[in-house]
């Protein structure tokens, strides 16, 4: 479960494979709110973060995340991060829900992650490397061949899981940290200070900026930041709103500040990241 970026315009499903470095974390909490996902680790070490739990994952494991699940992940060792992920949509899954027990699908997703036998992992890797190599292929049965896939691959796990699942550890979120959060989140477009977040928490500027960052690993102002430019993320995913448009709704003055800062933060421009999805 990374940056739970909106499916695509047009598409019920996306297949990705994500090659990160070993220090790459998602740069705020955040959640998906228009699809499921179930991804494959092949190397490295992650943990999530949630508002009342933490838990963490490793590679071999699959791991299954829900819509508005509020999340953060971050590194969890020095190994390079590399994992498959498959996201869908409610609609999506509707067959599975219609021919197979519904159980299964709302078992997988309630404890989250999954082990298996070294043989089991062989198995399921093998399944997310094809549905990869076919959602590639981008023919227009594509999302056909691809719901058939995910019901195999849907089964497989269910029957390859070892009986060992993930315990929740204490989240080291306090409460008056995660409030914050929430308030971020629903108020990104407005103009938010360090000093008014202090005084809705109770706790002194220099307090609450300094447990902020040992909380969440980033400064206040950062966070904020981040927050927007996921939003931005989105929108240039979902819309076709210009960059100035954008801009005025994250809590921007202006769209020049937006390619700015989005370049900062991503390595490219608003527009080419828009284009890249494009094609």
């Amino acid at each position: 479960m990374e940056v739970p970026l909106p499916i695509p315009k047009g598409k019920q499903i996306v297949v990705e494979r994500n090659l990160r470095p070993s220090e790459f974390c998602m740069s705020s909490m955040d959640m998906a709110t228009d699809h499921y996902s179930v991804g494959y680790i092949i190397k490295g070490d992650r943990r999530v973060i949630m508002p009342l739990e933490s838990y963490r994952y490793h590679s071999g494991d699959v791991t299954f995340g829900v819509p508005y699940m509020y999340h953060r992940t971050v590194s969890d060792s020095d190994i390079p991060y590399d994992s498959y992920i498959v996201k869908f949509t409610p609609e999506f899954i509707k067959p599975f829900l219609n021919q197979v027990e519904k159980r299964i699908f709302y078992e997988l997703c309630r404890y989250k992650v999954f082990h298996f036998s070294a043989e089991s992992q062989t198995k399921i890797e093998r399944i997310f490397f094809e549905m990869f190599e076919e959602y590639h292929k981008n023919v227009h049965y594509t999302e056909f061949i691809l719901q058939g896939m995910l019901n195999r691959l849907l089964i497989t796990i269910w029957e390859n899981k070892l009986n060992s699942n993930v315990i929740g550890e204490k989240s080291p979120l306090s409460k008056s940290i995660v409030d914050i959060l929430y308030y971020i989140e629903n108020n990104y477009y407005n103009e938010i200070t360090l000093e008014k977040a202090a005084q809705m928490a109770h706790f002194s500027n220099s307090y609450f900026s300094r447990i902020f960052k040992l909380q969440l690993g980033m400064s206040f102002t950062e966070y904020v930041n981040n927050v927007r430019i996921t939003q931005a993320k989105k929108m240039l995913i979902q819309t076709d709103k210009s960059i100035m448009e954008i801009a005025l709704e994250i809590g921007y003055c202006h769209g020049d500040y937006l390619s700015a800062q989005f370049k900062n933060k991503t390595g490219m421009t608003p527009s080419q990241f828009r284009n890249s999805l494009k094609k």
